[in-house]
This record gives C-alpha cells, sequence and structure tokens, in this order.
C-alpha cells in the first residue's frame, strides 16, 4: 500500500490561488499515474487532473482547464496541483490518488489504488 500525505490547502478568496502537493512513498512513483479528486459537501468524489508516469502528460477535467496546472517532481516523490483563479464552488476537500502503471489514464475514482487523506480548500466570494 502507497503512503500519499496531501498538504497545501487553506482558505483563499475568489480569485486567488493555492498549491497542493501530494507526498508518495510508492517505490515506483515516477512510473505512476497520479490523480487528484476533490469531494465538496453533498457530493460524490469528482476528478479533477491527472498525469501520466511515463512522459508526464497531463489531463483536467473540464471545468478546472485553463485554472489548475497539475506536475510532478520525481526525485521528490510529489505531485503538486497548482490551482489559480479559484472560485466558491473550488470549495471540497482535494484528494491525490496513486494509479496505475500504463499508458491509461482514468477519471474513475475506483481505478485508484491508495488515497490521501485530503486536504481541506475553501474559497470565499
Amino acid at each position: 500500500q502507497v503512503q500519499l500525505v496531501e498538504s497545501g490547502g487553506g482558505l483563499a478568496q475568489a480569485g486567488g490561488s493555492l498549491r497542493l502537493s501530494c507526498a508518495s512513498s510508492g517505490q515506483t512513483f515516477s512510473i505512476t499515474n497520479m490523480g487528484w479528486f476533490r469531494r465538496a459537501p453533498g457530493k460524490e468524489r469528482e476528478y479533477v487532473a491527472a498525469i501520466r508516469g511515463i512522459d508526464s502528460r497531463t489531463y483536467y477535467a473540464e471545468f478546472v482547464e485553463g485554472r489548475f496546472t497539475i506536475s510532478r517532481d520525481n526525485a521528490k516523490n510529489t505531485v503538486y496541483l497548482q490551482m489559480n483563479s479559484l472560485k466558491p464552488e473550488d470549495t471540497a476537500v482535494y484528494y491525490c490518488a496513486a494509479g496505475s502503471i500504463s499508458r491509461s489514464i482514468s477519471t474513475i475514482p475506483n481505478s485508484y489504488h491508495s488515497w490521501g487523506q485530503g486536504t481541506q480548500v475553501t474559497v470565499s466570494s
């Protein structure tokens, strides 16, 4: 089981920025697909972004395209989510997740085998 630890959440004003970090204990982190998901109050967990292990290609949910950037530092076993132009509707608990070692990126939570504890992001209007 891979251990994932998120950090960087907090309170931001609408239009502001936050950067989330997720440190992984995985021995194969550099080739593992990583994802960010979020769960807003009263809603299901939803896909936000993912980054492929083999080539760091990135993928985004339509509602964050152009505002959020996912990246990774394999030397630090860490994946990041830079969130700009935040909106109140971005308020949620954000989770990072470790997925497969393949060319296929999944947006389905059940495809990811390890999860962090989550970090709260609150955006005020």
